[in-house]
Protein backbone atom coordinates (compact mmCIF):
# COMPACT_ATOMS: atom_id res chain seq x y z
CA UNK A 1 0.00 0.00 0.00
CA UNK A 2 1.90 3.24 -0.91
CA UNK A 3 1.16 6.67 1.22
CA UNK A 4 1.31 8.35 -1.98
CA UNK A 5 4.35 10.70 -0.59
CA UNK A 6 5.35 13.03 -3.11
CA UNK A 7 8.76 14.21 -5.02
CA UNK A 8 11.26 16.73 -3.82
CA UNK A 9 12.90 18.35 -6.88
CA UNK A 10 15.80 20.40 -7.04
CA UNK A 11 16.29 22.76 -10.21
CA UNK A 12 19.38 24.64 -10.33
CA UNK A 13 20.62 26.73 -13.01
CA UNK A 14 22.86 29.87 -14.00
CA UNK A 15 20.84 33.43 -13.87
CA UNK A 16 19.59 33.50 -16.61
CA UNK A 17 19.18 29.98 -17.72
CA UNK A 18 15.04 30.41 -17.59
CA UNK A 19 15.15 28.06 -15.00
CA UNK A 20 11.52 30.54 -13.33
CA UNK A 21 10.36 29.99 -17.35
CA UNK A 22 10.41 26.56 -17.58
CA UNK A 23 8.97 25.64 -13.96
CA UNK A 24 5.71 27.82 -15.03
CA UNK A 25 5.54 25.76 -18.25
CA UNK A 26 5.76 22.86 -16.43
CA UNK A 27 3.44 23.94 -13.49
CA UNK A 28 0.80 24.43 -16.35
CA UNK A 29 1.36 20.86 -18.04
CA UNK A 30 1.01 19.12 -14.24
CA UNK A 31 -1.90 19.58 -11.55
CA UNK A 32 0.48 17.93 -9.17
CA UNK A 33 3.48 20.96 -9.75
CA UNK A 34 4.34 23.01 -6.52
CA UNK A 35 7.16 25.47 -5.79
CA UNK A 36 8.96 25.79 -2.43
CA UNK A 37 8.76 29.72 -1.54
CA UNK A 38 11.92 30.57 -0.20
CA UNK A 39 13.13 33.25 2.43
CA UNK A 40 15.51 36.07 0.57
CA UNK A 41 17.22 39.19 1.71
CA UNK A 42 17.14 40.56 -1.87
CA UNK A 43 14.91 43.07 -2.74
CA UNK A 44 11.68 42.54 -4.34
CA UNK A 45 11.28 43.33 -8.05
CA UNK A 46 8.77 44.94 -9.74
CA UNK A 47 5.57 42.18 -9.72
CA UNK A 48 7.30 40.40 -7.35
CA UNK A 49 4.88 39.54 -4.58
CA UNK A 50 5.62 38.20 -0.83
CA UNK A 51 4.53 34.70 -0.01
CA UNK A 52 4.07 33.67 -3.45
CA UNK A 53 7.54 34.32 -5.32
CA UNK A 54 9.40 34.75 -1.64
CA UNK A 55 9.73 35.51 2.06
CA UNK A 56 11.33 38.48 2.13
CA UNK A 57 13.12 39.15 5.53
CA UNK A 58 15.40 41.79 6.65
CA UNK A 59 19.48 40.30 7.36
CA UNK A 60 18.10 39.95 11.16
CA UNK A 61 14.50 38.43 10.78
CA UNK A 62 16.62 35.77 8.33
CA UNK A 63 19.62 35.24 10.97
CA UNK A 64 16.78 34.13 13.45
CA UNK A 65 15.50 31.96 11.07
CA UNK A 66 18.97 30.10 11.00
CA UNK A 67 19.29 30.42 14.57
CA UNK A 68 15.73 28.56 15.23
CA UNK A 69 16.69 25.99 12.68
CA UNK A 70 14.02 26.59 10.74
CA UNK A 71 15.76 26.29 7.17
CA UNK A 72 16.40 23.42 5.28
CA UNK A 73 19.16 25.18 3.58
CA UNK A 74 21.00 28.74 3.20
CA UNK A 75 23.13 30.19 1.14
CA UNK A 76 24.62 33.50 0.57
CA UNK A 77 24.65 34.87 -3.43
CA UNK A 78 25.78 38.08 -4.84
CA UNK A 79 25.63 39.94 -1.04
CA UNK A 80 21.88 38.04 -0.32
CA UNK A 81 20.86 35.47 1.91
CA UNK A 82 18.29 32.66 -0.05
CA UNK A 83 16.88 30.47 2.34
CA UNK A 84 14.93 27.45 2.20
CA UNK A 85 12.26 27.53 4.65
CA UNK A 86 10.95 23.24 6.28
CA UNK A 87 7.24 23.87 6.90
CA UNK A 88 6.60 24.06 3.88
CA UNK A 89 8.42 21.57 1.54
CA UNK A 90 7.29 19.04 4.22
CA UNK A 91 3.61 19.55 3.74
CA UNK A 92 3.81 19.67 -0.24
CA UNK A 93 5.49 16.20 -0.33
CA UNK A 94 3.35 14.60 2.69
CA UNK A 95 0.03 15.92 0.22
CA UNK A 96 1.38 14.06 -2.60
CA UNK A 97 2.97 17.39 -4.05
CA UNK A 98 6.14 17.69 -6.60
CA UNK A 99 7.90 19.77 -4.74
CA UNK A 100 9.99 22.16 -6.65
CA UNK A 101 13.04 24.01 -5.10
CA UNK A 102 14.30 26.12 -7.45
CA UNK A 103 17.79 26.70 -5.96
CA UNK A 104 21.46 27.52 -6.62
CA UNK A 105 24.42 24.98 -6.40
CA UNK A 106 25.66 26.00 -2.74
CA UNK A 107 21.58 25.37 -1.64
CA UNK A 108 21.90 21.66 -3.68
CA UNK A 109 24.86 20.37 -1.97
CA UNK A 110 23.31 21.32 1.44
CA UNK A 111 20.20 19.76 0.58
CA UNK A 112 21.40 16.30 -0.84
CA UNK A 113 23.65 16.23 2.58
CA UNK A 114 20.43 16.19 4.23
CA UNK A 115 17.85 14.77 1.79
CA UNK A 116 19.50 12.39 -0.75
CA UNK A 117 15.94 11.16 -1.66
CA UNK A 118 15.85 14.47 -3.85
CA UNK A 119 16.11 14.43 -7.57
CA UNK A 120 18.57 17.13 -8.50
CA UNK A 121 18.32 18.59 -12.35
CA UNK A 122 20.83 21.35 -13.53
CA UNK A 123 19.63 23.67 -16.26
CA UNK A 124 22.26 24.50 -18.94
CA UNK A 125 22.57 27.45 -21.27
CA UNK A 126 22.85 26.53 -25.02
CA UNK A 127 26.29 28.44 -24.77
CA UNK A 128 27.73 31.00 -22.61
CA UNK A 129 27.38 33.53 -25.27
CA UNK A 130 23.41 32.82 -25.13
CA UNK A 131 23.64 32.97 -21.65
CA UNK A 132 25.77 36.56 -21.36
CA UNK A 133 23.41 37.79 -24.21
CA UNK A 134 20.18 36.83 -21.87
CA UNK A 135 21.81 38.58 -18.70
CA UNK A 136 22.54 42.01 -21.29
CA UNK A 137 18.76 41.80 -22.14
CA UNK A 138 16.88 41.56 -18.67
CA UNK A 139 16.57 45.57 -18.22
CA UNK A 140 17.43 44.91 -14.15
CA UNK A 141 20.88 44.15 -14.87
CA UNK A 142 24.10 46.45 -15.47
CA UNK A 143 27.13 45.45 -16.83
CA UNK A 144 29.15 45.21 -14.29
CA UNK A 145 25.97 42.44 -12.48
CA UNK A 146 26.38 40.39 -15.90
CA UNK A 147 29.81 40.16 -15.88
CA UNK A 148 29.62 38.83 -12.30
CA UNK A 149 26.71 36.94 -12.71
CA UNK A 150 28.70 35.17 -15.76
CA UNK A 151 31.81 34.50 -13.21
CA UNK A 152 29.41 32.84 -11.13
CA UNK A 153 27.55 31.08 -13.73
CA UNK A 154 30.97 29.84 -15.10
CA UNK A 155 31.17 27.96 -11.04
CA UNK A 156 28.20 26.82 -10.87
CA UNK A 157 27.98 25.23 -14.81
CA UNK A 158 31.23 23.49 -13.60
CA UNK A 159 29.24 21.72 -10.80
CA UNK A 160 26.57 20.43 -13.07
CA UNK A 161 27.88 17.16 -13.01
CA UNK A 162 27.01 16.46 -9.41
CA UNK A 163 23.65 16.59 -10.21
CA UNK A 164 21.49 13.05 -11.37
CA UNK A 165 20.06 14.91 -14.32
CA UNK A 166 21.24 17.65 -16.67
CA UNK A 167 19.34 19.65 -19.18
CA UNK A 168 19.98 21.75 -21.78
CA UNK A 169 17.55 24.69 -22.11
CA UNK A 170 17.64 25.38 -25.39
CA UNK A 171 13.94 24.88 -26.77
CA UNK A 172 11.38 25.03 -23.90
CA UNK A 173 9.09 22.92 -25.40
CA UNK A 174 12.13 20.03 -25.59
CA UNK A 175 13.23 20.89 -21.90
CA UNK A 176 9.76 20.96 -20.22
CA UNK A 177 8.88 17.81 -21.77
CA UNK A 178 12.75 16.02 -20.84
CA UNK A 179 12.28 17.01 -17.20
CA UNK A 180 8.42 15.58 -17.14
CA UNK A 181 10.03 12.35 -18.73
CA UNK A 182 12.34 12.76 -15.73
CA UNK A 183 9.78 13.66 -13.07
CA UNK A 184 7.04 10.29 -14.14
CA UNK A 185 10.42 8.02 -14.26
CA UNK A 186 11.16 8.99 -10.43
CA UNK A 187 7.87 8.32 -9.82
CA UNK A 188 7.48 5.03 -11.12
CA UNK A 189 10.86 3.89 -9.43
CA UNK A 190 9.02 5.75 -5.91
CA UNK A 191 5.79 3.96 -6.15
CA UNK A 192 7.51 0.68 -7.05
CA UNK A 193 9.45 0.84 -3.95
CA UNK A 194 6.77 1.28 -1.56
CA UNK A 195 4.49 -1.03 -3.24
CA UNK A 196 7.39 -3.86 -2.30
Amino acid sequence: MTNNKGLLIILSAPSGCGKDTVFQAIKKLRNDVVESVSATTRKPREGEVEGVNYYFKSESDFQLMVVNDELLEYARYNNCYYGTPISGVEKAINDGKICFLIIDVQGAQSILKVRPDAVSIFLLPPSLEVLEKRLVNRSTNDIDDVKNRMKIAQREIDMAPLYKYTVVNDDLDECVNTINNIINKELLTLNSKEIK
